[in-house]
């Protein structure tokens, strides 16, 4: 019943593909050190590609392959160390019985103790341009500490700073001069590493890292920083799994002080790519991936994965996926033959599901896996719990999924149809049965091409038009709704209300709590109201910004009007300007607004949440408004705009 969201066992993706082009890669580089990148957005699936990259690595007894999740030690005192430790760590417990690893293992956490003994002094902290301390700032921490500890301090206790000093001293006197340097201790860290492992007889040294864009600003960039000290160690290779925009704000938010960029990549992406060198980027799926997929996670929900019928039908939906711009998704005619010619019933019930919630879900969720498995738990769910309340015979999957499409992408539409349910004696009601078959009708027309007999035809279909139909049929998502199948009329939409109806939240189908909801009436609120939501902003973490991204954006969407700044404006604009990370939604928002309704208020809304190459991509925008003739307002406030940055 329900779809493990956790790194998948069963690649339904085809995601194999990347995973074996990045071991070929490391293969081809044997003592070339290479850091390698694979981005995507949350829920893209990059944890399962580096899953089965350390699948693929664990076979070969030359190659040690370790895995480091910085999310874990999220909250260490020290997580560049940490980095450093778990390697050193790992490659010991790789070669228990070997004294050379064990001297040359020594040799190396003597080192990263500077790391530590610094960090405990308080005053030293490390940054991207000094990587390790140098002899005089140990000096200064020893002076420090030996004469402290009359006076202890809150936060450093008498035995900490005694174990300190003793520690500093000890190493003070096995410190030869070269070492005063930053070059040599840079130089010195790669030698004994590099003499580990050989010390440890392995061609080759892969450790990937997950999770990197989930970890607060100081972890992920400490992280980097003790990875940027392995790039010239040969024989080692990183296989890093993030977001780059997030890696990017990281960058940013840790190094507050970067001048703005001049050129057309920013610093901080300069840093990113410094730091990667080869990066794979997982793409979106597309409509027939979207299809194929859905088709694949329900399939496998109900046979179980070692089911043969199964691993039939996955093996041809990956021939399917070699060429996805070919694809059509899974016909029935394919999963029947896969099946032995017999199609069991949620299979079947999968297929429709498939066919008729693949091209609105695809695009609702941007192709993103993790959120299209997300929409199919919470049908599967409500449906369970349908089941278990004794109305389960009452629900059919298709129509639910159906619903659920509105609930989850166009709330205040789902909420029309529920009240129109509720207060129909047999939930029936005639404003959906009207909707659906004018669209179809139009549909009809549209094929049958101009004949006056069959537009006739079509137009007497209707004879009086509900007022609500006539609202929905100015929005182009409500009638491609309308379009799919299976068609609502004559149904009793009670049952299906009632189960979708267990919240009633802006966000749609989205997994939330209740903050989020109340954050998204603040942020459709006046500007004063906005403002006072600043501090609720900076709290949100992981996807949460990019929920409430999508529900207010979803809401602007909907107006009918554009004349005056929409309710949501504001709040969008502050979001961002929160979480840059969201400023490639918020660039592709401003290039879905109806550009023959907007008005001055378009070209003059962003100019304080677009930053570094943003700021060149939104100029773009601009001047496609300003070349536009249907729209004069916007033609004369997109050309102001842009001559009062000197771009006109």
């Amino acid at each position: 019943m329900f779809l493990n969201d956790q790194e998948t066992a069963t690649d339904l993706l085809y995601y194999e593909a990347i995973a074996k082009t990045v071991v070929k890669l490391i293969g081809k580089t044997p003592e070339t050190p290479i850091t390698i990148g694979v981005h995507g957005d949350w829920g893209a699936g990059k944890s399962s590609v580096l899953k089965m990259l350390e699948a693929s690595l664990n076979g070969n007894e030359r190659t040690l392959c370790l895995w480091f999740n910085g999310w874990t030690f999220e909250g260490f005192e020290d997580a560049k160390t940490v980095v450093i430790e778990t390697i050193v760590d790992e490659l010991r417990r790789a070669r228990p019985t070997s004294t050379k690893v064990a001297d040359a293992a020594k040799k190396v956490l003597k080192r990263v103790d500077w790391l530590k003994l610094a960090r405990k002094t308080g005053g030293f902290a490390l940054t991207a341009f000094t990587g390790i301390p140098t002899l005089d700032q140990l000096k200064g921490a020893y002076e420090f500490a030996s004469g402290f500890l009359n006076k202890p301090q809150e936060s450093v206790s008498a035995e900490d700073i005694k174990s300190f000093a003793e520690k500093a001293g000890d190493f003070l006197k096995e410190a030869d001069d070269s070492s005063d340097h930053l070059p040599e201790h840079i130089h010195a860290f790669r030698v004994e590493f590099k003499a580990l492992l050989d010390a440890a007889d392995v061609d080759k040294l892969v450790v990937i890292v997950d999770d990197l864009d989930r970890c607060l600003p100081k972890t992920a960039i400490a992280t980097l920083e003790a990875i940027r000290l392995f790039l010239f160690v040969e024989r080692t290779a990183f296989v890093i799994g993030a977001d780059e925009m997030m890696i990017e704000y990281a960058v940013r938010e840790h190094f507050p002080d970067l001048p703005q960029s001049v050129g057309p990549v920013s610093y901080a992406r300069n840093y990113l790519e410094k730091l990667i060198q080869v990066p794979f980027r997982i793409p979106a799926l597309g409509v027939a991936e979207t299809r194929v997929y859905v088709t694949l996670l329900l399939a496998e929900n109900a046979l179980g994965a070692t089911d043969a019928r199964f691993e039939n039908l996955l093996a041809e939906a990956r021939k399917d996926m070699q060429r996805p711009w070919k694809s059509r998704g899974l016909e029935r005619r394919t999963v029947e033959e896969a099946m032995g010619g017999t199609v069991p019933p949620e299979v079947d019930q999968a297929l429709v599901i498939s066919a008729h919630v693949t091209k609105i879900l695809s695009e609702g969720t941007r192709g993103n896996p993790r959120q299209i498995k997300r929409f199919l738990n919470s049908l599967m769910l409500r449906h369970a719990i349908a089941d278990e309340r004794g109305f389960g015979a009452d629900i059919q999957r298709p129509i639910l999924a159906k619903i659920m499409l509105a609930e989850r992408f166009y709330p205040d539409f789902y909420e029309q149809i529920a009240r129109l349910a509720a207060g129909h004696p047999d939930g029936k009601p005639e404003a959906i049965r009207q909707f659906e078959a004018h669209i179809r009708a139009e549909a009809k027309v549209e094929q049958a091409g101009d004949e006056e007999a069959t537009v006739n035809k079509a137009r007497k279909v209707i004879q009086a038009i509900a007022p609500e139909v006539t609202e929905w049929e100015k929005h182009q998502w409500a009638k491609d709704w309308a379009a799919i199948e299976p068609a609502l009329a004559g149904v009793d939409l009670r049952p299906y209300v009632f189960v979708t109806r267990d919240k009633r939240s802006s966000l749609g189908g989205s997994v939330v709590v209740s903050h989020l909801e109340e954050l998204v009436e603040k942020l459709m609120g006046p500007l004063i109201m906005v403002r006072a939501a600043s501090g609720e902003l900076g709290r949100l973490t992981g996807a949460e910004p990019e929920e409430v991204f999508e529900a207010i954006r979803s809401r602007i969407l909907q107006e009918d009007s554009f004349a005056r700044k929409p309710k949501g404006i504001d709040g969008l604009v502050r979001l961002v300007e929160v979480h840059p990370q969201l400023q490639r939604r918020l660039l592709d928002f401003v290039r879905e607004l109806p550009t023959n309704k907007i008005r001055a208020w378009a070209a003059s809304s962003w100019t304080t949440c677009f930053k570094d190459a943003f700021v060149t991509e939104f100029q773009g925008v601009l001047k496609g408004w300003a070349e536009q003739g249907e729209n004069t307002t916007l033609q004369a406030a997109a050309q102001g705009i842009l001559k009062l940055h000197g771009q006109g």
